[in-house]
This record gives C-alpha cells, structure tokens and sequence, in this order.
C-alpha cells in the first residue's frame, strides 16, 4: 500500500508551532488537538526555535553577518558624509581654491582657442 503525505500551508504550520506554547501545551498534546502527526509537529517546533521555521527564513550567523556588513556600509557612509561636511565648510569659508581652479580652466581653454597669448579681447583673462 502506498501512503500519501500530507501537505500543510505555511500559515497553518505556523499557527500550530505557535498554539503549543501559547497553551503550554506537549508536542503530543497539540499533534492531538490539531490532528497532526506527533513527529510532524516535533519537527515543525524545533526548527522554529532554531530559526528555520519557514524556508525563506535565515540563521541567526546569517543574520549577523549581514548586521555586520550594514554596520561596515554605515560607517563608510558616515565617514563619507563627514569629508563633505569639512569640505563644504572649508570651501565656504575659503572660495578662491574654486575661483583658482576656474581661473586655470578658462586660460587652458584660452590657450586652446586664442593662442599663447591668453588674452581676450577685453582682457577678461589676463590678471
């Protein structure tokens, strides 16, 4: 004879996982109550302590390696925020670094298009 398994919804194993406890009930007590299988349940609630009870669900390691990669992603983002921080602050209190940079800008482009000489036609370059 063969024998045919039965399946159970996700809900329902959670829900039965869940009753045990709640009414401080035995394994074979809540496989009665809910008309499971004893070992059926057994299985059920230890892989719920272990944290596996559903199978998309993680391991605890696995939880906190991945707390440990986001506290490490955290910290470089902060730290990233923080030079910009100094960096807007250094520029606002010190403006010609900038206008020294897009000085040098406009007499590479000079050079390009005018010649040596660096000089506009209104002088608008030259120091």
């Amino acid at each position: 004879m063969s024998r045919k398994t039965q399946r159970y919804s996700t809900e329902f194993k959670a829900e039965a996982v869940k009753t045990v406890p709640e009414n401080q009930l035995s394994i074979s007590e809540g496989a009665s109550r809910l008309s499971v299988p004893e070992g059926t349940l057994g299985q059920w609630v230890t892989a719920a302590r272990k944290g596996l009870n559903t199978p998309g669900s993680r391991t605890v390691a696995e939880l906190e390696s991945e707390v440990m990669q986001l506290r490490k992603a955290l910290n470089e983002a902060r730290l990233e925020r923080d030079i910009l921080k100094k960096a807007t602050a250094y520029f606002a209190r010190n403006p010609r670094p900038i206008q020294q940079c897009f000085k040098f800008t406009l007499l590479a482009f000079s050079h390009l298009f005018l010649g040596n000489t660096g000089e506009c036609h209104d002088g608008a370059l030259s120091e």
